[in-house]
């Protein structure tokens, strides 16, 4: 469990190398603070306040939400080999996947993040789309989730630890959660029988779940709205997934429920 589920205060960053995997990077940061994409390709993600990010002989000011409870998402992608510094009073989120190839620059804007209102009833959540499979990258993906309080999310639990495209491709991935209030927790289960893994435990603010394989699900707790962010790497720009086959069947009984009509949880 310690070396997949990471406690606030007690990592920096997770690298491919600290994670024993192939692709992806992960850490927070608060600016002022300098960074340099080597041998990746990198997302900011703006968590809250505002910055200016200068990259390359470029400058972009970004950001405009209080936390990550107050609006959407501002981010910069900057391409394989970038050097930047991100200056202004803000916590950033960087993600990043190793690549072969430099991209351009690009920024993601609140009106650009597509909004998606995924499940119903008790497992209603909102998504919220900022490197999409459709984006112009290589490798890197990144969306971040709202969970109202009380209802499950990443349900049914899926996994992508398998290629069988268009089905299931394998994906590295980091959840990041956030809360309103340092009392509020989440309960996150990862499992796979092949493995020998059944994971079970209380998240909460700050801290990091490393998915290397395996189905996965959450669940906010009652009084408590639930924040996380993904960042995702794999050899395909896919994020299809293979549901708990013994679960799979709650997809179709949502067609009898309403969303739940918190969601979204926040807009534009």
């Amino acid at each position: 469990m310690s070396e997949l589920l990471l406690r606030s205060g007690s990592w920096a960053e997770v690298t491919p190398a600290s994670a024993g995997w192939s692709h992806l990077s992960f850490r927070v940061a608060r600016a002022p603070f300098d960074g340099r994409a080597d041998g990746e390709e990198v997302a900011l993600v703006v968590l809250g306040g505002r910055c200016a990010v200068d990259a390359d002989g470029e400058r972009w000011e970004l950001g405009g939400r209080t936390s990550v409870f107050d609006g959407m998402p501002w981010a910069l992608y900057l391409p394989l080999g970038s050097s930047y510094r991100v200056e202004g009073d803000a916590e950033v989120a960087v993600c990043g996947a190793r690549c072969e190839r430099a991209r351009e620059p690009v920024v993601v804007r609140p009106g650009d993040v597509e909004i998606e209102v995924r499940g119903a009833g008790n497992a209603t959540r909102q998504i919220n789309h900022i490197v999409k499979p459709e984006f112009p990258a290589e490798r890197l993906l990144v969306v971040e989730v709202f969970t109202p309080s009380g209802n499950w999310s990443s349900y049914p639990p899926h996994k992508h630890d398998e290629d069988n495209p268009p089905g299931e491709v394998v994906l590295e991935e980091t959840y990041y959660f956030r809360t309103r209030d340092p009392a509020a927790f989440a309960v996150q289960r990862l499992y796979s029988a092949p493995r020998g893994l059944d994971l079970t435990a209380t998240v909460r603010d700050g801290d990091l779940l490393l998915v290397p394989f395996g189905y996965h699900t959450t669940a906010a707790a009652h009084g408590y709205d639930l924040y996380y962010l993904n960042a995702l790497a794999g050899e395909r720009r896919s994020m299809a997934a293979a549901d708990d086959p013994s679960l799979a069947w709650i997809r179709d009984a949502w067609a009898s429920l309403e969303p739940d009509p918190r969601v979204p949880l926040v807009t534009p």
